[in-house]
């Protein structure tokens, strides 16, 4: 099982913790990860583009010259999609981009994402986050402590409204709780900092 140290809140390590092999230790399936990011970026996509057809643009009602003997080529309209003004031929419409996965496969791709950061040395444990008040240089003299990365993912086991707001308007700094954790977050940060309550919680849910 892999170690990994544990540190307070000044950067000091005070103890190490033992990770689940079956969820920090396996060997990372890389294209299922990939699909999970897909799938992820697909349905933030909000599919709202649209474009007129000739049917939809204004005007074009009446035939713009006699069918033989102009010595032109023939036209009905001059809202068809050769002309200026005219609609778009096979343009974007309002569709929904979403599709989904197997819950295996979603497991199997969260694990992976987990175990590629311990194995690269990107996973860092606090022993625990405590603010009286919304400072956000309290949480800045933490993550300074700890030398994150410029992306940091700060996972909590539970709501702290506190320390969401803390850190919010910290560039790079993103905080999501353990029930909403996902693929796409886990990979795009440098440094993937959890609480360690967040650990024995991501234990317990993925066993």
């Amino acid at each position: 099982m892999p170690n990994v140290p544990v540190f307070d809140a000044a950067g000091e390590k005070i103890s190490e913790i033992e990770l689940s092999d079956a969820i920090f230790g396996i060997e990372p399936n890389v294209p299922v990860m990939h699909l999970c990011v897909v799938n992820y970026l697909a349905n933030q996509r909000q599919g709202t583009q649209s474009t007129l057809t000739r049917s939809e643009v204004s005007g074009g009602g009446k035939k713009p010259w006699r069918q033989k003997g102009s010595g032109r080529a023939r036209q009905g309209s001059t809202r068809s999609p050769q002309w200026y003004h005219g609609g778009v031929s096979h343009g974007p419409k309002p569709r929904s981009y979403r599709f989904t996965i197997n819950r295996k496969v979603r497991r199997l791709a969260l694990k992976s994402a987990l175990s590629s950061k311990v194995a690269d040395g990107e996973m860092t444990v606090l022993d625990s986050l405590k603010l009286d008040a919304i400072k956000t240089k309290d949480v800045v003299k933490v993550l300074d402590a700890l030398k994150t990365g410029k992306k940091t993912l700060l996972v909590l086991p539970e709501k702290d409204d506190i320390i969401y707001k803390s850190a919010r308007n910290i560039a790079g700094v993103k905080t999501t709780l353990v029930s909403t954790l996902n693929v796409y977050d886990i990979l795009n940060c440098d440094t993937l900092l959890v609480l360690k309550d967040s650990v024995s919680r991501i234990e317990e849910v993925y066993a």
